[in-house]
């Protein structure tokens, strides 16, 4: 009977392991340098929207068409938030685990007057770079949003850095998980207007992992 109920703890531990699916992880390259990142599982509308534009090559040749120092780059589209290929909205998938830290991968979307339900983007999104913020802060920006933080949330903005008055807004899906320092780099090009860079800053994005 021990051997038993052990063979069957072993086989659920395996089941459970293998249940679990390893994050993808997507390539962004530009002349820039490559920012690596991982796309979450718990948003799998997003991440698999996301993944099946880079298989399709739909990114390559596009641009990080706006650049707000201290804020944020984004890309996969145009400056009216015309989406490639006419691509669908999605619907948001907030999650309180994921916040606009430094390096957060999110969807853009339009307006709340004509978007009420904060639907995502069918292809635009941005990486955060935003700045630090002190826990106090942050906890003074939860009581206006109630938008709640644990202590570790408070603490990676006070660290490391983001933008926490997007938080339960824009859906966050990815994160960086290498090139941090490329994100700085394109953040402080030289823009012009609408934030569009002087330079046209061109991405390819490879799928290392799906």
């Amino acid at each position: 009977m021990k051997n038993l109920a052990a063979l069957l703890i072993l086989a659920f531990t395996l089941s459970t392991a293998l249940g679990q699916k390893k994050e993808p992880v997507v390539q962004i390259s530009t002349t820039y340098g490559d920012i690596k990142l991982k796309l979450y599982n718990e948003t799998p509308l997003h991440r698999d929207n996301f993944l099946e534009l880079a298989k399709e090559g739909k990114y390559d040749g596009s641009t990080f068409h706006r650049v707000i120092n201290k804020f944020m780059i984004q890309g996969g589209g145009s400056s009216d938030l015309q989406t490639i290929d006419g691509r669908p909205m999605i619907p948001a998938e907030f999650n309180s685990k994921f916040i606009h830290k430094k390096g957060a991968l999110a969807a853009a979307r339009t307006p709340d007057h004509i978007n009420p339900e904060k639907m995502s983007s069918g292809s635009q999104f941005y990486i955060v770079q935003g700045q630090k913020y002190p826990v106090d802060r942050v906890t003074q920006m939860s009581q206006r949003s109630g938008v709640e933080y644990t202590d570790d949330q408070k603490k990676i903005y006070a660290e490391l850095g983001g933008t926490p008055h997007l938080d339960m807004q824009y859906t966050v899906f990815g994160e960086v998980i290498e090139g941090l320092d490329v994100v700085d780099k394109i953040a402080e090009v030289q823009t012009h207007q609408a934030d569009r860079p002087v330079e046209d800053i061109i991405m390819s994005v490879t799928v290392l992992r799906d």
